[in-house]
């Protein structure tokens, strides 16, 4: 499956971002889906996971209570819903599937496809 990020761009401190990834090919529904985030000179640090089906979700607890992951398996994406943005949510992110057994994941190495990323810019 690949992989096509998009939503992101330049906020203010406080507002709303959706992001998407669209995914390609017939399988959608068989993948696992993570959103994970990598700013400037930091490593990826997962964000958010959700299970084949829609009915397993994890968010970092960094995000939690602010961003939302859903799915919509007829349309081949995933979506990431960021609310009340802060500055330290500036990242380049990234969508990833990944062929898990259940459940859902924050492991980077469980994902085996990549998006190429969206940039989301936070200002304060």
């Amino acid at each position: 499956v690949q992989l096509q990020a998009s939503g992101g761009g330049l906020v203010q401190a406080g507002d709303s971002l959706r992001l998407s990834c669209s995914a390609s090919g017939r399988t959608f529904s068989m993948y696992a889906m993570g959103w994970f985030r990598q700013a400037a000179g930091k490593e990826r640090e997962f964000v958010a996971g959700i299970s084949q089906s829609g009915g397993a979700k994890l968010n970092a607890v960094s995000v939690k209570g602010r961003f939302t992951i859903s799915r919509d398996n007829e349309k081949n994406t995933v979506y990431l819903q960021m609310n009340r943005l802060k500055p330290e949510d500036t990242a380049r992110y990234y969508c990833a599937a990944g062929r898990l057994a259940y459940g859902t994941s924050s492991r980077s190495d469980e994902y085996t496809n990549w998006g190429q990323g969206t940039l989301v810019t936070v200002s304060s």
